[in-house]
């Protein structure tokens, strides 16, 4: 049991990233629906020996296999593009956070406080702490507050990068000269990790994103903390 915990993923850590995960168990669903279907209608067929002699055409039959498919997509169809609007959705936000990715870190900036900006690279392997993940963990995290709307803005400096954050659900791309934006709320707390999912270079799989959830109080003191230094 506990190999088959370790190749699991994150748990949803927002509520986009749950209606994802359910969309994806709604689809699955229908798939092995028709793949049980399917896979007993051939094995019926190889395995019976009754033939129709008179059978020249069936009318009924060729309506049915129409008809079912095109409701079953339907049926995948439609959750599928209420998703699509929901992760488009920009709601009013309570934070906006911009970050930039460079070769091969990335940058951050609190918008809505002054002088509130770092870099954040990749640990090197040599530098870990026992309680740091290899190639994942970062020298300074980004502190987000719990049930609060934000709002990421997302650039790049020099070449295609990709923000991605598995936990919830957002994966938006980093193109230089251009202003992309997500938004996401934080339902728990926790350290969420990412990594750049885009080719931007040799040292691609190198520029990690660790995401760190809070109380909205704790995340106040980490602001006076911080913007006072």
């Amino acid at each position: 049991m506990a190999t088959w915990s370790q190749l699991n993923l994150q748990d949803s850590a927002s509520p986009l990233m749950e209606q994802l995960i359910m969309f994806h168990d709604h689809t699955i669903l229908m798939i092995v629906m028709v793949t049980i279907l399917v896979g007993y209608m051939m094995i019926n067929l190889l395995f019976n020996n009754f033939i129709n002699r008179y059978l020249l055409e069936g009318q009924t039959i060729e309506v049915i296999w129409t008809i079912v498919p095109a409701i079953i997509l339907i049926c995948i169809a439609m959750p599928s593009l209420r998703l699509l609007y929901l992760l488009d959705e920009v709601s009013e936000p309570s934070l906006t956070l911009k970050t930039i990715g460079h070769q091969w870190y990335w940058s951050y900036e609190y918008s809505d406080f002054l002088n509130l900006e770092f870099d954040s690279y990749m640990i090197p392997t040599n530098q870990l702490n026992l309680n740091e993940i290899r190639l994942l963990d970062v020298d300074t995290r980004t502190t987000l507050p719990m049930n609060m709307q934000i709002r990421v803005l997302i650039s790049a400096a020099d070449v295609l990068h990709s923000w991605t954050v598995p936990a919830l659900g957002v994966k938006v791309d980093a193109v230089p000269g251009r202003l992309n934006q997500t938004s996401f709320l934080l339902n728990r707390p926790g350290l969420f990790f990412g990594q750049c999912s885009e080719i931007c270079g040799a040292n691609h799989s190198f520029m990690p994103i660790v995401l760190e959830s809070i109380p909205i109080n704790k995340f106040i003191s980490w602001i006076s903390t911080t913007t006072e230094t």
